[in-house]
């Protein structure tokens, strides 16, 4: 495959990885009705990690102790901390609050990257994209009229789970330049975190009840959730962050939320307003921005 249809791909895989991960709001809401958060956490990643080994059942030839380290920070970082983190901050501080905090991944992955990752310099465009997107996502999330309320260690937590996702991305293009198989190499990093939140069963939330998990409406979505959203968008993710770089693949964090209203409406019957739909265009142009082919004049 030539290097321009390499790229195609990556933009076809990062759109599509944001357009499923931005229905996941909607999925996470109804599960929350009868789950706690760690709970569909732990579910949706053993249910992925399961259909990984489902449609790959070949396992990781063992590669040098540097190259599973990375692996092993990637699944500490993006699978367990990032999510435990998300879902700490939540219970601290306003939803809305998070959702705008942790959509500045891409500053922070861009910024690591400039420093960790040979050809990915910070360019203007990232800059100049990342305060447009941002001004677009706060009025997305503030439509409503709801008010600032700073909590001081949820809005920490927020702050640093993106950071962490910054970690994860710069350990996925690491990765990527291993030249093993996507999917496999996903799976183990998929069970790194997972053997992360079961060490913090003890310490946190979980009380799983078979009754419901077992209703029709639970189970399918944590099977959109363990399938759709972890195994099959943490491969076209990680495709992408292959194919593109990590902070070309970042900027597509923003269009998350901008997906999450649009479905919002047929599905929770949400009204979009002027608001909102301000928001999404200042959050798309954001996303135009950090993609343009900015080149220093020579």
């Amino acid at each position: 495959m030539s290097a321009q249809k390499t790229k195609a791909a990556g933009h076809l895989a990062a759109i599509f990885t944001m357009l499923i991960w931005g229905t996941t709001f909607i999925s996470t809401k109804v599960l929350l009705e009868d789950l706690s958060p760690l709970e569909i956490l732990v579910l949706r990643f053993v249910a992925g990690y399961i259909f990984l080994w489902i449609i790959r059942p070949v396992p990781l030839k063992a590669g040098s102790l540097k190259q599973e380290g990375i692996m092993i920070v990637a699944g500490i970082t993006g699978i367990g901390i990032y999510y435990l983190m998300e879902n700490i901050a939540l219970t601290l501080t306003q939803a809305s609050n998070i959702s705008v905090i942790v959509s500045i991944a891409p500053i922070f992955t861009g910024i690591l990257a400039h420093f960790f990752l040979e050809g990915e310099k910070m360019k203007k465009s990232i800059v100049l994209g990342f305060v447009c997107a941002m001004a677009g996502i706060c009025l997305i999330t503030f439509q409503k009229g709801e008010t600032v309320e700073l909590n001081p260690l949820g809005d920490f937590l927020g702050v640093a789970a993106a950071a962490i996702w910054g970690v994860y991305s710069i350990c996925s293009r690491k990765i990527a330049g291993f030249g093993y198989d996507t999917i496999i190499t996903t799976r183990r990093t998929f069970f790194y975190g997972i053997l992360f939140m079961l060490c913090a069963l003890p310490f946190m939330d979980f009380h799983l009840s078979l009754s419901a998990l077992l209703k029709p409406v639970n189970l399918g979505n944590i099977i959109y959730l363990g399938v759709g959203a972890s195994a099959i968008c943490f491969v076209t993710w990680n495709y992408a962050v292959k194919s593109l770089g990590a902070t070309r693949a970042s900027v597509y964090i923003y269009g998350i939320p901008v997906v999450t209203i649009l479905m919002s409406i047929p599905l929770l019957h949400e009204v979009i307003t002027f608001q909102a739909m301000a928001g999404t265009v200042l959050t798309l142009v954001g996303l135009l921005i950090s993609e343009w082919p900015f080149s220093p004049k020579k």
